[in-house]
C-alpha cells in the first residue's frame, strides 16, 4: 500500500476567512502542525481587501476558493467542493487541541456524526473564564462558532447546510437543527479562541450583547433582526 493511501485525508477542514492578513499565515502553520494526519485543508475568502486573497493565491498545497461575503456562503461554499465524508468548520482565531483531527474522527467512527469542542479564551479574566466554563454542557444556549463544529457531509447536506440569511448566529441556526436530530456532542478537549476582541471593545459590553443576540436567537428572533442588532452594538 502506498504511502499516498494511507495518508488519504478523511476530514474536509474548511475556514472562512475575511480580511485576516495578521493571522492567516500563523493560523495554517498551526492547522498542519495540530494535525496527526495531513488533511483536507480549504480556506474561502469573502473577498479581503487587505491581501490576504492574493496571498493565499501564492499557496499550492491547500484549496484556496473566493466567494460572496458572509460566513454562511463561504462555508457552504467550501462544503460543496470537500472531498470527505466529514466537515470540520473552523475559525482562522482558533488554537486547536494536539491530533484534534484523530479526536474527532475517533467519535465520527463512534456514530457520533456532529459536535465541537469546548472553549477556552487565551488570556481570560474570571468573567471570561466563567462565560467558556458553560461550554461543556450539551445545550443549544451553550454553542457557539468559536467551539468549530464537525458534522458529517451527508447530514450537513440533508439539512440544506447554513442559512444564509444570518449574517450572525448562522453556526447556532445550523447547530438547533443538529439538536433537533438529537445527534450533537461536545468533546472533552478544549480550543483555545482569542480573547483580543473582548478587551478591545469591553468585556462586560460584549458579553452582554452576544448574550442578548444568543437568547434573541433562541427565543426565534428573525434573522434580520438579529443582523441588524449586530451591526449596531457589537460592530
Amino acid at each position: 500500500m502506498t504511502g499516498d493511501l494511507i495518508n488519504k485525508p478523511e476530514i474536509s477542514i474548511i475556514v472562512p476567512v475575511f480580511n485576516e492578513i495578521n493571522f492567516i499565515d500563523d493560523f495554517i502553520l498551526h492547522l498542519k502542525s495540530t494535525c496527526q494526519s495531513p488533511q483536507d485543508i480549504i480556506i474561502v475568502d469573502g473577498g479581503s481587501t487587505d491581501g490576504t486573497w492574493k496571498w493565499l493565491e501564492s499557496l499550492t498545497d491547500i484549496s484556496v476558493l473566493q466567494t460572496k461575503n458572509g460566513r454562511a456562503n463561504q462555508m457552504n461554499f467550501g462544503a460543496k467542493i470537500a472531498k470527505t465524508s466529514l466537515l470540520y468548520f473552523v475559525h482562522v482565531d482558533s488554537k486547536l487541541p494536539q491530533n484534534f483531527d484523530a479526536v474527532i474522527l475517533s467519535s465520527f467512527k463512534k456514530k457520533k456524526v456532529a459536535g465541537c469542542f469546548r472553549l477556552k479564551f487565551d488570556k481570560a479574566n474570571w468573567l471570561l473564564k466563567l462565560a467558556a466554563a458553560g461550554s461543556k454542557w450539551n445545550h443549544l444556549l451553550c454553542r457557539g462558532g468559536d467551539q468549530s463544529l464537525f458534522v458529517s457531509k451527508k447530514i450537513f447536506e440533508m439539512l440544506n447546510g447554513f442559512d444564509a440569511r444570518y449574517k450572525v448566529c448562522e453556526d447556532i441556526e445550523f447547530i438547533k437543527k443538529l439538536y433537533k436530530n438529537k445527534c450533537f456532542i461536545v468533546l472533552p478537549q478544549s480550543l483555545t479562541t482569542s480573547s483580543r476582541r473582548f478587551y478591545e471593545n469591553g468585556i462586560i459590553y460584549l458579553l452582554f450583547h452576544f448574550g442578548v443576540i444568543h437568547l434573541l436567537h433562541y427565543l426565534g428572533v428573525k434573522p434580520k433582526f438579529l443582523n441588524k442588532y449586530y451591526s449596531r452594538y457589537v460592530i
